[in-house]
């Protein structure tokens, strides 16, 4: 069993006063199933429902007359419709029967001491098969890959989560930090998938997983679309998607195909909706709120950084790498530098973005802009010297602070820099490995 840090959002979930019907997103094989059971033990009684299987799905035949769908759940599972009992409905893969989504209201109005979890691989598909989601009436999580630190838990690596935890990592301890980071690079966060490589240490045992599930999410390409056109569609940009790991992206002829760019964008919509990849497109604010330009190339990003490297085919290539963005000229650390940010961000789906300055004769862009407080703060995924960080310049000169941070191979310090307009600003350098935990070092830079 790994640790996923969303359980302790369900811990408080659990107790609070305000507590709602949780739709629990995820793409499929991210742990949602898993984790959910585990929180289940919580309870005195947990009453777990999966509508893929038949006889489950029987029982919400009739989901409008809640009183006597709830009446059938306690008698199939043996339990007792009480309030005096502590109890977790959990309803997976919901998409089967998207009319539960919409009588969730009523779960939370008519019985508010019944917990209840939906979830399901397709979820965002069920989302669009209903008159009216419960607006007000529910709550929304995110379940995302296994992040480092939980990737360190699982490893058993307790003072280095230590070390995640703090702020400030001496310089001698970094290096341990980086294998294990470049270890977790390679493998991923697909839990089936770091379950199996740590159990085993086979890479060979963990690619076949890694088939397995590339194969799998080929095949529900069946599920995504009716239209016979949309599945080819579909199906070459899961073919043709990891060698544009981290680039910005032309839709029309994508993968050099013939297919149009109105083809191209439905099937990313499709593919979003199924958590496997996503366009983040830039924006050109210096300052919140973050608006973003869809008239603009936008880059890709996927699911997770395991299932790109065994696509690639790199995997040998990463057992001996010493810096990140000497592999694929750097696409890789942009890719799992995202990742990490993105697996913090439970409560909400709002893709990382970037900044882009495109004028004529003059273009800059930085990796990413995240928000803070107040603040947009420019970030840069480079190695080398930060005197040559030209875009970096470019977003200080047009911003309202003089905060900015390199996400790096190299250790924790601050840089006093100088824009071309001779703006003074500070750069925060931390190791890439810290990725995750920019809250706190930003909490730190600032105050």
């Amino acid at each position: 069993m790994i640790d996923r840090e969303l359980y302790l959002f369900l811990e408080n979930w659990k107790v609070s006063s305000i507590r709602k019907p949780l739709i629990l997103r995820g793409a499929r094989q991210v742990g949602k199933t898993t984790l959910v059971k585990l929180f289940g033990k919580s309870y005195d009684q947990y009453l777990y429902f999966n509508l893929e299987k038949r006889k489950d799905l029987s029982l919400f035949k009739n989901i409008e007359d809640l009183d006597a769908t709830i009446q059938l759940l306690f008698l199939d599972k043996g339990a007792i419709l009480s309030s005096n009992r502590s109890t977790l409905i959990f309803i997976d893969e919901v998409q089967e029967k998207p009319e539960v989504i919409e009588q969730l209201r009523y779960f939370y109005e008519e019985y508010p001491f019944l917990h209840i979890i939906v979830t399901g691989s397709l979820l965002d598909f069920a989302l669009d098969n209903i008159d009216k989601v419960p607006v007000g009436r529910v709550e929304f999580a995110e379940l995302h890959p296994i992040n480092f630190r939980e990737f360190l838990l699982a490893k058993g690596n307790i003072q280095m989560v230590d070390l995640l935890d703090g702020v400030g990592i001496d310089e001698h301890l970094l290096k341990p930090l980086f294998d294990r980071f470049h270890e977790y690079a390679l493998i991923g966060g697909m839990p089936e998938i770091v379950s199996s490589y740590l159990s085993h240490r086979n890479i060979t045992k963990v690619n076949r997983l890694f088939s397995g599930l590339v194969e799998a999410y080929k095949l529900d390409v069946e599920k995504y679309s009716n239209k016979d056109s949309m599945k080819r569609v579909i199906n070459h940009i899961m073919k043709t998607a990891p060698f544009e790991i981290d680039n910005r992206i032309v839709l029309g002829e994508f993968g050099n195909s013939s297919y149009k760019s109105r083809e191209v964008k439905e099937a990313f919509e499709l593919l979003h909706k199924a958590r496997i990849m996503h366009l983040s497109y830039p924006t050109t604010e210096t300052s919140p709120p973050v608006i973003r330009d869809t008239g603009k190339r936008p880059r890709l990003h996927f699911l997770d950084v395991g299932l790109i490297n065994y696509q690639l085919g790199i995997q040998k290539e990463l057992l001996t790498i010493d810096d990140l963005n000497q592999s694929t000229k750097g696409k890789l650390c942009q890719q799992i530098v995202s990742q990490e940010i993105l697996s913090k961000q439970h409560l909400f789906s709002e893709f990382n973005t970037f900044w882009v300055r495109e004028e004529k004769g003059k273009s800059a862009e930085v990796d990413v802009v995240y928000q803070f407080r107040k603040f947009l703060i420019p970030v840069e995924i480079k190695s080398g010297a930060s005197g040559r960080l030209r875009s970096l310049h470019e977003f200080i000169d047009r911003c309202d602070h003089t905060y900015a941070i390199r996400l790096y191979r190299g250790p924790i310090q601050i840089d006093e820099l100088e824009s071309r307009n001779n703006k003074k600003y500070k750069l925060l350098n931390l190791p890439y490995f810290l990725a995750g935990s920019l809250d706190q070092y930003l909490d730190w830079f600032i105050d």
